[in-house]
């Protein structure tokens, strides 16, 4: 362990041990990171009495997020706890997968059937290993923000021994959909999102129909070496879904060209900004194993993202140009091109294929323990949020006895981020019945 302090807070380094199968906990071990956050000027017993709360992160494939000292809503967290904010494994400093690492399984398929193993059942197992070292056995509550609410709900479904309470943000599931259901959902949703953008950046549908017009006609290289595609670049409508995320898009896209001697070029430091948005580097796993947190045994995925795309023609960039019609960007989508447009992820192709061929996923979410749940359950749904559709989200709600939603549009899927203490301390009150 490592300790050190930043402005209000002592930071503990954890190390933990952990099965990389815990269908066989005497075999290969490997290794995950929770980095503990208290209010400084605790003395030790104070300290020592102070209840857990886990922060699971959204994603997949991303590390926990690096605060300094009381940002956002740890400002709230630790007047009441200690807190653990853990690197899902093969995130940040928990035994990290990517294109450098994984070739050391071996082949794609040596690769895949590692990477089998780092869902939210795995998580939710190396969690509970990790509380029973570090709080004496007591029961934990957990904060889940968009995927680390998919956690949050396997947590319930299998191991509600170990919860004192669990808070959601933005990251209730439905229980049942296949990946097939979830994009069929999704592209709606993000259609709306760039109606509302454009309503409020007119000036922005010709832009990023020059965009797109440009790249059909121009191969572009990111300074990573990454291709800037027409389908590439409609994926930065990932922003929409966060607050502040239409402001973003809008910043971006208004210097998009500069003038050169050969005519209108895309600015070096617009695809800058561009490689900054769209690369995979920092969380492969992101990509690899995106379809694989909605299979429950309904059969392969198969790139479900790219088959529905095929329902929804309007989000064809060149026949949108073609007919004089908007270009639309897309959203949380993970396409087979990415594994070609983007050097993080060229090499693991094959591996990504395996993963949308496979078959025999187990089923993540326990319908009858839901519905018998008795651990206070708080969350929060955003009315229409581009990530995790809302009536999904409902339906789970339901399902999940005892289960308090706050639904609110006063923050888009980041709103854990964005309102920061208001919204945690929303939750906990919610969770205590004291609203």
């Amino acid at each position: 362990m490592t300790t050190y302090r930043q402005p209000g807070v002592v930071v503990t380094d954890h190390h933990f041990p952990v099965p990389l199968d815990h269908a066989h906990p005497d075999g290969e071990q490997i290794e995950v990171h929770g980095r503990e956050l208290v209010a400084a000027g605790l003395g030790d017993a104070e300290r020592d009495r102070r209840p857990w709360l886990l922060y699971l992160e959204g994603g997949p494939g991303f590390g926990a997020r690096r605060f300094i000292g009381r940002q956002a809503w740890i400002d709230r967290a630790v007047r009441e706890f200690r807190v653990l904010l853990l690197d899902q494994r093969g995130t940040g400093r928990s035994t990290p997968a990517n294109r450098q690492t994984l070739p050391l399984r071996g082949d794609a398929a040596a690769q895949a059937a590692y990477l089998t193993h780092f869902r939210a059942d795995s998580i939710v197992k190396d969690a509970e290993l990790i509380r029973r070292r570090l709080t004496g056995g007591a029961p934990w509550t957990v904060l889940g923000q968009s995927f680390g609410g998919f956690c949050a709900v396997h947590y319930l479904s299998t191991a509600p021994e170990g919860l004192e309470r669990v808070l959601i943000t933005g990251g209730l599931p439905s229980l049942d959909a296949t990946a097939d259901d979830v994009y069929t959902a999704a592209y709606p949703r993000v259609r709306r999102k760039n109606d509302a953008h454009f309503a409020r950046y007119p000036r922005d549908a010709e832009r990023v129909r020059a965009i797109a017009a440009h790249l059909l006609d121009h191969e572009v290289t990111l300074p990573g070496g990454g291709l800037l595609t027409v389908e590439a670049f409609q994926s930065l409508g990932i922003l929409l879904g966060s607050g502040d995320g239409t402001h973003q898009l809008h910043h971006l896209l208004e210097g998009a060209f500069v003038p050169t001697p050969t005519g209108p070029a895309l600015a070096d430091a617009f695809l800058e900004q561009v490689q900054a948005h769209l690369s995979y580097a920092g969380h492969p796993l992101y990509a690899v194993l995106h379809e694989a947190i909605y299979a429950q045994g309904q059969g392969p995925t198969a790139w479900a993202a790219e088959r529905v795309r095929a329902d929804f023609p309007e989000f064809d960039a060149a026949a949108a140009l073609a007919d004089g019609r908007p270009v639309l960007l897309t959203g949380e989508t993970v396409h087979p091109w990415h594994f070609t447009t983007d050097p993080a992820l060229r090499p693991l192709r094959e591996t990504a294929e395996l993963l949308a061929e496979r078959d025999d996923w187990t089923p993540l979410y326990d319908p009858e323990a839901l519905a018998a749940n008795r651990v206070p359950v708080a969350a929060a749904v955003y009315h229409d949020d581009m990530y995790v559709d809302t009536a999904h989200s409902l339906e789970t709600a339901a399902a999940i006895r005892g289960l308090r939603t706050w639904v609110t549009d006063e923050f888009e899927h980041d709103g854990v981020r964005a309102g920061g203490p208001r919204v945690l301390d929303r939750l906990l009150a919610l969770s205590r019945d004291e609203l």
